[in-house]
């Protein structure tokens, strides 16, 4: 399966290692991360990474279709809740981007699990890094009920300053920064923002080793405790 470039090798190897930190959203989410916790209340999404065309690392994104109750037609990472059956996150992850746009799990090679982040439906949201050595391997086949386009971005995009603006908010009674990233691609245009940037901002940091060239959040940032 590893068929990829000596960049992928040596991201693969890089991720394999790597090992979240233990952060004050952990800290304060903590009983979201027990194992006993019900399936409803945990889910995942699949960071797939590959190598694009002209050598840069390009991440898998979906468009939700307009007809969904929640998140409807914004940008977001393949994945979803948790099933009682999914030994993993890395299951989850890889089984919902099977179901949404047909990137089968034989496909991805998971290297690496970043810090959860909480959304704010109070779900625990487990990015899984995955990579896919062969993208001509991979037709997107989005199932319509929940993705309306399949498309990809570069991850360094999430470290720069271009096409981004961000806004601050109030969440759990503490000031958030909101970031928005405007992408072009042939005729479309997209915007992906929310806890998809968020997690996107933390992946390239990850991937990258090297902060963003803009404040990621508000100095002293707390969550609440739940």
């Amino acid at each position: 399966m590893e068929s990829g470039s000596s960049k992928l090798f040596s991201l693969a190897q890089q991720l394999r290692v790597y090992k979240p930190p233990l952060n004050e959203a952990e800290e304060s989410t903590g009983k979201l991360r027990s194992h006993s916790m019900s399936p409803e209340k945990k889910a995942a999404v699949l960071i797939c990474l590959f190598e694009g065309e002209e050598g840069d690392l390009r991440v898998i994104l979906t468009k939700r279709s307009s007809g969904l109750s929640t998140h409807s037609g914004e940008v977001s990472l393949p994945g979803g809740k948790a099933e009682e059956a999914d030994k993993d996150d890395g299951v989850t992850a890889t089984r919902e981007a099977d179901e949404e746009i047909g990137l089968h799990p034989s496909l991805v090679d998971v290297v690496a699990f970043l810090q959860p982040f909480l959304s704010q439906h109070l779900l625990r949201v487990t990015p899984v890094v995955g990579i896919l050595w062969d993208r001509k391997a991979f037709n997107p086949t989005p199932n319509p009920s929940e993705v309306e386009a399949v498309f990809d971005a570069p991850l360094e995009m999430f470290l720069k300053d271009e096409n981004r603006r961000s806004e601050e908010i109030e969440w759990m009674g503490k000031r958030h920064l909101l970031h928005f990233f405007d992408y072009n691609t042939g005729d479309q245009e997209y915007v992906i923002w929310g806890l998809t940037s968020r997690i996107l901002i933390r992946a390239a940091s990850v991937v990258y080793q090297r902060p963003p060239a803009f404040i990621e959040d508000i100095p002293n940032f707390e969550y609440s405790r739940m």
